[in-house]
């Protein structure tokens, strides 16, 4: 922790870098930060509220009362997914930086995560917006919102140092998450309610972590109440374990980074 700090202005330099290469030579710029979680919303809406019935299977009253609470999911998951995804393959575009004399190397996935949760951050007014367009009310329980994003800042790093480090050995590591993404997706509560589902099946949600963090958004903004604080305090522990074990193996790997990427 003391090396992150340390280094907390290049981390802040490499976001911004990233974040201005991310649009650059597009018309809209920063804009797109905004567009891309509305359309995400929109295409999520039409296929699960319209087409499938979601929002019917899970109790909602009406599709757009659906909609916000499938937004409130994705917005998160997006931040994790994008994070682990990148993390995969980060060292190996950064090779470059990494040759260098002494650069620290877990300045990178740091900032994967980091520009990724500014693009969340950004999508939280359109969020916002449309709780108030569709007149849904938002209570005093959205402060919570810091608690959620710190317990999943500690757990997507974690985890993103243990991919970033095993990816540069295994490259198979990266073809086989993008396939895992896609199954952890549909085992979190984002497009169904936790409530929904038979009880045989909440055990099994309950060893997803992302289940409690997402559903820890879900409560600060859809349902306006305390997330369910055991499960979500354990969830806590699990990102500080994963935090330490993912640094842990990262640091034990650095020495072979350089001769891999």
């Amino acid at each position: 922790m003391k090396e992150i700090l340390r280094h907390r202005q290049l981390i802040l330099i490499l976001v911004s870098r990233e974040l201005k290469a991310r649009y650059r030579g597009t018309m809209l710029g920063f804009f797109w930060s905004l567009f891309n979680p509305l359309l995400l919303m929109l295409v999520y809406t039409v296929v699960f509220g319209f087409i499938v019935g979601g929002g019917r299977v899970a109790g909602f009253a009406s599709t757009k009362f659906y909609a916000l609470f499938l937004f409130n999911g994705i917005l998160p998951w997006t931040w994790f997914s994008s994070s682990l995804l990148e993390s995969s393959n980060v060292l190996m575009v950064q090779g470059a930086l990494i040759k260098k004399i002494k650069f620290p190397i877990e300045v990178l996935p740091i900032m994967v995560v980091t520009t990724n949760m500014v693009h969340f951050l950004l999508g939280l007014p359109i969020l916002v917006a449309f709780f108030i367009i569709f007149g849904k009310g938002l209570t005093w329980w959205v402060l919570f919102l810091p608690v959620s994003l710190i317990a999943q800042y500690i757990f997507t790093m974690g985890l993103c140092f243990l991919v970033s480090a095993l990816t540069v050995h295994f490259r198979d590591i990266k073809d086989i998450l993008a396939n895992l993404m896609t199954l952890w997706f549909f085992a979190t509560p984002i497009i169904y309610t936790y409530q929904s589902v038979p009880k045989a099946l909440q055990v099994v949600l309950n060893l997803n972590p992302m289940t409690h963090i997402v559903e820890s958004y879900h409560y600060a903004f859809y349902f306006g109440s305390l997330p369910h604080y055991k499960r979500f305090s354990v969830t806590i522990l699990v990102g500080l374990l994963f935090f330490y074990l993912g640094y842990l193996i990262f640091d034990k790997l650095r020495d072979t980074y350089v001769e891999e990427v």
